[in-house]
């Protein structure tokens, strides 16, 4: 896409943005749980809204941020979701989604993201998979339109009460078929934002 394109949608769509109320955990799955309690930190890239730098975007290093958490009572496996809150489509775009998380660990950091050797191909180094992103990846980094303003990047932890099923975790889920299973296992759920911004130069 051209930034002249870009430019042009973006003013087109300067209006479309927010969509915080089709974020990943207003899913009925979360209905007991409405509200964050669990702390979700990034030590690499800063406090909660933090500005993303160049290698955290596409184009750069494409780092992805590290995240911490503490443990939970009750949770035996961890799920993490990255969506874009502010694309301007209908809903958040799915930047990742990852499934089968071990319930001790307690952080992800890039080694962790990384293709597990010998493994199948949804298979990450941190013991987990990957599930289906908008583009079919295992990440997307972050790239706004120009000019469109801050994009808000949301990362969820959430603590299941019992595993997914391996063969769905190895399917490749989508955000709604993995939305879906979950419903009843949730324990506890938190979250961490990082914001960046495109601009015609």
């Amino acid at each position: 896409m051209t930034a002249y394109l870009e430019i042009t949608l973006s003013w087109l769509f300067k209006n479309f943005r927010g969509r915080d109320d089709k974020a990943f955990t207003t899913n009925p799955a979360f209905a007991s749980h409405p509200e964050p309690t669990l702390q979700v930190t990034s030590p690499d890239c800063g406090a909660d809204g933090a500005t993303l730098s160049k290698g955290y975007i596409a184009g750069g290093k494409v780092l992805i941020p590290e995240l911490k958490w503490e443990t939970v009572e009750g949770v035996k496996e961890w799920l993490v979701v990255n969506e874009d809150f502010d694309a301007p489509l209908p809903k958040p775009i799915c930047h990742g989604i990852y499934v089968g998380v071990p319930a001790e660990k307690l952080s992800l950091g890039n080694e962790d993201f990384q293709p597990a050797a010998g493994a199948s191909s949804t298979q990450l180094k941190g013991g987990f998979s990957y599930g289906m992103t908008r583009n079919g990846k295992l990440y997307t980094p972050p790239r706004p339109l120009i000019n469109h303003g801050f994009h808000r990047y949301f990362w969820f932890v959430v603590g299941l009460n019992e595993p997914l099923d391996p063969e769905f975790v190895a399917s490749k889920p989508s955000r709604e078929a993995v939305a879906a299973k979950i419903d009843g296992r949730v324990v506890a759920w938190g979250r961490w934002m990082g914001q960046c911004e495109r601009k015609w130069e």
